[in-house]
């Protein structure tokens, strides 16, 4: 039988704040385990939570960003369950009352594989806030819990089931992580925690609308651990169905270096959480005025910007996708557009040059020493002959090291470049009559002897003589 896929993502992302959700302890990553902690997030009787407004305003912008109806009246609840990461035996979630609902997510490129994902819209069931459990190191038998995580705003984001492949699912990722990081919600990071995912998935004939037997996948820590588990869950399942075996609903987790999935537990249902309104907190009502206050300082989202890179600096669709991959790279390189004669060069020296050394210098470009305008600069005197591909690499090199401008640099260096017309006929002049033999060879049809000649006249003029008018005017005098 020819079976479909029907697949859902949980997503799970931390709010980027300054203090946790529900207390004055920072938000902060890497801290000595168990430091950043107080009577809230570790669970002592008799310690109130009071909401973070920061946080709840994040979750609405992040609705917004998903085309969610955002709800006027929400309320936080109880979410009961023993495990040694949650020290209240509750975590403080939501229920039947999140703040957003019935939201989108438009889906667009290429997946994993690199398989074109045709556009189209995947659901959003809702998009809810709730506090973040500890986080649980195991060291073989034994295990150690760092409560400086717990209490950190957490977004749910429940996607329907509306993906059919695995390269679906990584795309699916990688947009709502490129909305996320826009939307300022969020870094992502998912060595950091900030970022993690549940799967939902299972199989059904195709073109029933019935949906088959429900299976969740845990610990994934990467887009390719999701795209490597999905596949693998559809061949394993095919495989049980095809065998006659029935699938029973269950949490697996994933092994990566083994890659396979392995049965956690029996799913829970809701009721099993016995869910029911926090006493400690007010319930949270919103304005229309407060929404549109927040739907207001929405920045333009990575759609809009890939196609107005392409409409406005004549940019490929892959550029601009580069690009428009890391907001500040795509705001710094906007800031070096505007000023530049030739936006395109622009957009491939940030790609070929600024790009790499920020990487080999592991720095983010909040941190380079390059400015915008400066690399824009450095392209005009390229584009207006000042200075040769060659000569730019060396000036680059040192507005790399030290921030200077490139026009100092080249007048410090002595690098002008010479496109005096009458001053390069004397230096071709002058290597034609002392090269007679490869000027020969060129007239008799060997391409290469040209090469020398020009060799000859960068020589001659220390480098400085421009090399396209060098070849024209060689061309010149030897026709």
């Amino acid at each position: 039988m020819d079976y479909e896929a029907v697949i859902g993502l949980e997503v799970h992302v931390q709010v980027r704040t300054k203090s946790k959700m529900f207390c004055s302890c920072a938000n902060v990553y890497g801290a000595e385990p168990n430091t950043v902690v107080c009577p809230v997030c570790l669970g002592y009787p008799g310690a109130l939570p009071v909401p973070n407004h920061e946080a709840i305003r994040a979750a609405v912008r992040a609705g917004l960003l998903t085309d969610c109806e955002i709800a006027r009246y929400s309320k936080f609840d109880r979410k009961s369950y023993f495990y040694p990461d949650l020290a209240k035996n509750y975590q403080i979630s939501q229920f039947d009352l999140p703040f957003c609902v019935k939201g989108k997510l438009h889906l667009e490129g290429t997946g994993f594989s690199g398989a074109e994902i045709p556009p189209h819209d995947v659901g959003i069931t809702r998009i809810h806030l709730e506090e973040d459990p500890a986080k649980l190191t195991h060291f073989g038998a034994t295990s150690g819990a760092d409560f400086n995580r717990s209490g950190v705003p957490l977004l749910e984001i429940v996607g329907e089931p509306d993906l059919r492949s695995a390269d679906e699912a990584y795309a699916y990722l990688t947009t709502l992580k490129e909305t996320m990081r826009y939307g300022g919600i969020s870094d992502c990071d998912m060595e950091k925690g900030q970022m993690r995912c549940d799967v939902n998935i299972s199989l059904r004939p195709k073109g029933s609308e019935k949906f088959g037997t429900r299976i969740e996948l845990k610990n994934l820590n990467s887009f390719r651990a999701v795209h490597r588990a999905i596949e693998y869950e559809i061949d394993r399942q095919k495989e049980e169905l095809e065998a006659g075996r029935p699938l029973h609903q269950e949490t697996r987790g994933w092994n990566d270096e083994a890659g396979e999935s392995y049965v956690m537990r029996s799913k829970e249902s809701a009721h099993d959480y016995r869910y029911f309104p926090d006493p400690d907190l007010l319930p949270v009502t919103l304005s229309d005025e407060e929404i549109e206050e927040i739907r207001r300082t929405l920045p333009e989202m990575p759609g809009a910007m890939r196609e107005r890179f392409c409409r406005d600096y004549q940019l490929t669709p892959y550029d601009a996708g580069v690009l428009v991959s890391d907001r500040e790279v795509a705001l710094w390189f906007d800031r070096a557009a505007k000023k530049a004669k030739n936006p395109k060069l622009a957009a491939n020296w940030i790609i070929s040059e600024l790009l790499r050394e920020l990487g080999n210098a592991k720095i983010t470009i909040d941190a380079c020493l390059i400015k915008p305008e400066d690399l824009a600069a450095l392209t005009d005197l390229i584009s207006g002959g000042t200075i040769s591909g060659k000569q730019a690499k060396e000036v680059f090199a040192e507005m790399f090291a030290s921030g200077e401008a490139p026009g100092k640099i080249v007048e410090a260096k002595g690098m002008k470049q010479v496109s005096d017309t009458g001053a390069i006929a004397e230096f071709v002049a002058a290597a034609i009559a002392a090269n007679p033999k490869p000027a020969e060879e060129f007239k008799a049809g060997n391409g290469k002897a040209l090469q020398f000649l020009v060799g000859q006249v960068m020589k001659a003029s220390r480098g400085k003589a421009n090399p396209q008018l060098v070849v024209a005017e060689l061309k010149k005098q030897l026709q």
